[in-house]
């Protein structure tokens, strides 16, 4: 089975915790790897967690693993509804990737409810909190158990 992913993060993730807890929750960071290595360990996935703050970085990100990677999962943050350069970049990726957003895109800002990247993912799961991450882990293992 290919069981190797990553999940990336984007701009202000880092600060889980500190920022607007009544949109994103009161996990940390550090606490929402951890909760997602556990849950990615039990379902027998390699992954690998990252976040960054640029765009750029991302853009870096995601091209390289197009060569070491078998799926992905992705919060772009911010850059969902701003970066044609990270939807291009996960166009190019052609395995599955699962868009996550720990609040819901679609009841916030009007700015907000525009996802640049959701028309070249496999899926997406927004405003389920922290879990979306873990569901997209548990839907990420059978979309790869899938392919084989």
């Amino acid at each position: 089975m290919n069981n190797k992913i990553i999940i990336i993060n984007g701009p202000n993730i880092n600060l889980l915790g500190e920022r607007e807890q009544s949109q994103y929750g009161s996990i940390t960071f550090d606490k929402l790897k951890e909760k997602c290595l556990n849950k990615s360990k039990e379902l027998g996935l390699d992954v690998e967690f990252a976040q960054s703050n640029v765009e750029g970085e991302l853009v870096n990100l995601i091209q390289n693993s197009r060569k070491n990677f078998d799926g992905m999962i992705i919060n772009a943050a911010g850059f969902t509804h701003t970066s044609v350069a990270i939807r291009d970049a996960l166009d190019i990726f052609k395995k599955p990737i699962i868009e996550v957003h720990i609040s819901n895109i679609y009841k916030r800002e009007d700015f907000r409810k525009k996802s640049l990247i959701s028309d070249v993912v496999t899926g997406g799961i927004f405003g389920l909190s922290d879990d979306g991450y873990i569901l997209a882990i548990i839907s990420m293992q059978k979309l790869l158990k899938n392919e084989n």
